[in-house]
């Protein structure tokens, strides 16, 4: 999304391919491979089905229980995944003197609710200037009633961008995989390695 990650992801954020890091911090690239591995803060784990990059952490500034992937580069499509988030917790750093603030979680947000907060994610930090709801419904996620959103946005870049989010509060908290890709070939390349990350996703503890 437009502006969170800063230096190695500001491709991803003008892209609107990723949550996360905020208006300042610097951020690299590890190697996931192809076996459980742990996600944000640790409270989920997933299974990618073949290597991905991640975002990894360098400064205090990123959210914990928010992680960033890449298969192709931020620009053409990315996966995020929120693990654990707790009530009053934000997506993403942002400055409080901002003229325009993305709402912070809610344990007690609806579907419709969290995904306008994830639009608005996307229109204050991410540069929409189109946003359109393809489609909002119930689909099971870690054993719990969830829901999955598809949608599509035009970026400033006027490139089209396409994306599936799935997610579940559970316990006050909020879980939830997103994917988020070039609408021209690399959403529909992408789905497959999506659908199997979020089958595989488990929570620890």
């Amino acid at each position: 999304m437009r502006v969170p990650l800063i230096l190695g992801l500001v491709a991803a954020l003008s892209a609107c391919s990723s949550l996360g890091t905020g208006e300042y911090g610097y951020s690299a690239y590890g190697l996931v491979r192809v076996e459980r591995v742990r996600v944000g803060d640790g409270q989920m784990t997933v299974v990618a089905p073949r290597n991905y990059n991640r975002h990894r952490r360098l400064l205090f500034s990123d959210v914990s229980d928010v992680e960033d992937w890449t298969l192709n580069g931020p620009i053409l499509d990315g996966i995020s995944f929120v693990s654990g988030m707790k009530n009053n917790r934000e997506l993403i750093r942002q400055r409080r003197s901002a003229d325009q603030q993305v709402p912070r979680f809610r344990s007690d947000m609806t579907p419709p609710e969290i995904t306008a907060m994830l639009e608005s994610l996307y229109r204050v930090k991410g540069g929409a200037v189109q946003l359109n709801t393809l489609s909002l419904k119930p689909r099971p996620f870690l054993g719990a009633n969830g829901f999955q959103w598809d949608y599509e946005h035009l970026d400033t870049d006027e490139l089209w961008r396409k994306g599936r989010a799935v997610g579940a509060v559970i316990d006050g908290k909020l879980y939830l995989i997103l994917m988020d890709a070039a609408r021209a070939h690399y959403y529909d390349a992408q789905v497959p390695d999506f659908e199997s990350i979020v089958a595989s996703a488990q929570r620890n503890g």
